[in-house]
């Protein structure tokens, strides 16, 4: 796994999931897109981490689901801090956050792949 492409792709999406956060404890019409928009940012993350990695699908899948996973648990904790979360969206959340970043970092594997080169 490409460690400086995880590192940065995982600063990128946690502050989106920040910047979401501390939106959404102010706006309610925020508030309820956490779900949708946290997974979205970890798709994301994980097509950032793909794109700048330029993995193999399956490990494309693995680096996003660390970003994704990574950058919506910290969301998650600040928004359960904030009191706007239950704590089970802890585990629920991050879950799917790593799938959809797995996603994002397979569907970034294919899109980002590194041209064929000729053999001699």
């Amino acid at each position: 796994m490409n460690q400086r492409a995880l590192m940065q792709a995982t600063i990128i999406g946690t502050v989106l999931q920040l910047a979401m956060v501390l939106i959404g404890h102010k706006s309610p019409a925020v508030a309820q897109m956490f779900a949708v928009g946290g997974m979205a940012i970890s798709l994301i993350a994980g097509a950032i981490y793909a794109w700048m990695a330029r993995p193999s699908v399956g490990g494309g899948a693995a680096g996003g689901a660390v970003a994704g996973g990574v950058c919506a648990l910290i969301g998650i904790v600040v928004s359960f801090a904030l009191g706007d979360v239950t704590a089970m969206i802890l585990a629920v959340g991050t879950l799917s956050s790593a799938v959809t970043g797995a996603i994002g970092g397979a569907i970034g594997a294919l899109l980002f792949r590194r041209p064929a080169t000729a053999s001699s």
